[in-house]
């Protein structure tokens, strides 16, 4: 009896540091549902447990910055990584571990969602995380990609143009300001980087709540499009287009926010 062929497939590798969301909406576990759905392979780094439902955030603690730093490590010497996503990322330690890790790595395209609240409103970052991101991990960005409500804080501007204005001048390469959180009948993601005028994406809004793990997902997306090989703007417009299916068929999974259906079939 002939043994069955086992063939080799490969597929663009995904680094991803998030925390983890045990009523699986939001975190690495969203990221790992996005970038698997678009073809490529998650290499998942937690940084943080969550104590968190479908509602809100009711606490968060940080995984020891020395033991990610051995885990970056055990990777890079093992396996190619075509983009890297970050989500909470727990400490400012962590950021630190991350920038010495993109020494290492300086091509690669970074995309950082910078979670600093839950839609709910719990905090997912204190202030000492918030200035390591700013100060350190932006300008390592190829793109951030803050809701509303992180583009103002971060910013230091409740206009979103200045805000993302005041966040290129001070290092960051590209914004991607979500527009998730606002309302009307459109959602509107604006792109800002050196050009004269920043991009927009434009798509109808789904229902007139909010959904939980949305910004994770988009962003996760988005490193999934590069590490395939299509470009910043391409990757955008697939992933808000994945993400819009995704809430077409959001699924009830408990009291609260409704979650994309990350497992949807999807077909570039």
């Amino acid at each position: 009896m002939r043994r069955a062929t086992i063939n080799s497939y490969t597929r663009p590798h995904v680094l991803v540091l998030s925390g983890l969301d045990p009523s699986g909406g939001a975190g690495i576990q969203a990221d790992i549902q996005a970038i698997t759905s678009l073809g490529g392979h998650p290499l998942p780094v937690l940084t943080c447990l969550t104590v968190q439902d479908t509602n809100n955030v009711y606490g968060a603690e940080p995984v020891n910055a020395e033991l990610i730093r051995q885990q970056l490590q055990c990777l890079a010497a093992d396996v190619p990584i075509h983009a890297i996503k970050t989500g909470a990322l727990g400490s400012a330690d962590v950021v630190d571990v991350l920038v010495e890790f993109l020494d290492s790595q300086p091509e690669l395209p970074l995309i950082v969602d910078p979670v600093i609240k839950a839609a709910g409103g719990g905090d997912l970052a204190d202030e000492a995380l918030v200035q390591a991101m700013k100060a350190r991990l932006f300008p390592r960005a190829e793109m951030i990609t803050p809701n509303g409500v992180e583009l103002a804080q971060l910013g230091g501007s409740d206009d979103p143009d200045q805000a993302a204005r005041n966040l290129i001048d001070a290092g960051c390469q590209s914004v991607l300001a979500t527009g998730g959180h606002g309302t009307g009948i459109h959602i509107i993601n604006t792109l800002y980087n050196h050009a004269p005028e920043p991009m927009h994406w434009e798509v109808e809004r789904v229902g007139a709540n909010e959904f939980h793990g949305t910004g994770c997902t988009l962003a996760a997306a988005i490193a999934a499009g590069r590490a395939s090989g299509l470009s910043a703007r391409a990757s955008i417009s697939q992933a808000q287009n994945y993400v819009h299916r995704a809430l077409l068929h959001a699924l009830n999974v408990g009291k609260g926010q409704r979650v994309p259906d990350r497992g949807i079939l999807w077909e570039r």
